[in-house]
């Protein structure tokens, strides 16, 4: 009698599987030190007020005071927000001084510290005169300088990241900075549909369906150039706050576009939905970065690919 020897499915391996590892167990890279709460809050934020200005210019122009007025001042609040969560970060104010001492045009980190310092004072001249009513030639120069300096403001925090060795924040150093933009954009029209009185919240309801879909077609740029890395965008505690930022941001977007127009409650619903899936993206583009940081799987493939 023969004996039948059996196959076993599937395909056997020749070499064992490989292992990443690092020496001592430690991540081969140092994950950044930054608090999530004051820096992914701080993207946030400075992302908001930067495009709240250019929003804020542009009501302005098209005769839209309600919109324009309320859209200066959040600007206002973000932007100073936005240094404050800085500040918290940095430990001490004078350490954000120490900065302003250098200009150094090839540093993200010294052209972020100018720019902010820049668009502050702007941010806050339109403010005031736009709720005090005085001044307004040299309020109408100040909003026309912060929505210059506004899309800056919105993106250097992604060049800021990217310039780091992150593998899910270098890996995707040319769509960053996009994603930030639309993100921010998505956030102001957002703030817009909250502030402003439905008849002018049009531009504001335009804007926001162009930011959910340019959000939503760079984000799968991203994660195709980031390759295995890209799990750190899709798995975890980043996946999870970057799924609930795409539904939060396409739902806020197809509510202000079906109906942000007539009625005040679906355009208020539609503004927070769209102000809370810009927050979860910065707080998941943060966490993938430190989770790519700390697990030497993400660390040694892109060096060996010369990424």
């Amino acid at each position: 009698m023969s004996r039948t020897r059996q196959r076993p499915r599937g395909e056997q391996l020749m070499v064992p599987r490989a292992e990443f590892e690092s020496y001592y167990g430690r991540p081969i890279i140092h994950a950044p030190s930054w608090a999530a709460r004051d820096i992914a809050g701080y993207f946030f934020l400075g992302g908001l007020a930067g495009a709240g200005s250019v929003l804020a210019a542009g009501a302005q122009l098209t005769g839209r005071p309600r919109t324009a007025t309320a859209m200066k001042v959040s600007s206002l609040a973000a932007v100073s927000l936005s240094a404050a969560a800085l500040i918290h970060d940095l430990g001490r104010p004078g350490r954000f001084v120490n900065m302003l001492r250098v200009f150094k045009p090839t540093s993200p980190m010294s052209m972020g510290s100018w720019l902010l310092s820049a668009y502050g004072p702007a941010a806050g001249a339109a403010a005031l005169s736009a709720v005090t009513g005085r001044v307004p030639r040299a309020g109408t120069t100040a909003t026309v300088g912060a929505a210059l300096l506004g899309p800056a403001l919105a993106s250097y925090t992604a060049v800021l990241a990217a310039d780091t060795a992150v593998p899910a924040w270098h890996g995707a150093h040319r769509e960053l900075p996009y994603l930030f933009t639309a993100s921010a954009t998505a956030a102001a029209s957002g703030m817009a549909l909250i502030v402003a009185p439905p008849r002018e919240s049009g531009p504001a309801r335009c804007a926001a369906v162009l930011a959910a879909a340019a959000e939503s077609v760079v984000t799968e740029a991203a994660e195709r150039r980031l390759g295995l890395v890209a799990e750190t965008w899709r798995e975890g505690r980043a996946g999870t706050l970057m799924r609930t930022a795409r539904a939060l941001t396409l739902a806020g977007a197809a509510t202000a576009a079906l109906a942000g127009g007539r009625s005040r409650p679906a355009a208020l619903v539609g503004g927070l939905a769209l102000l809370a899936g810009s927050v979860c993206t910065r707080f998941g583009v943060f966490a993938a970065g430190i989770a790519s940081a700390e697990d030497p799987k993400y660390t040694v493939l892109p060096q060996r690919n010369g990424v």
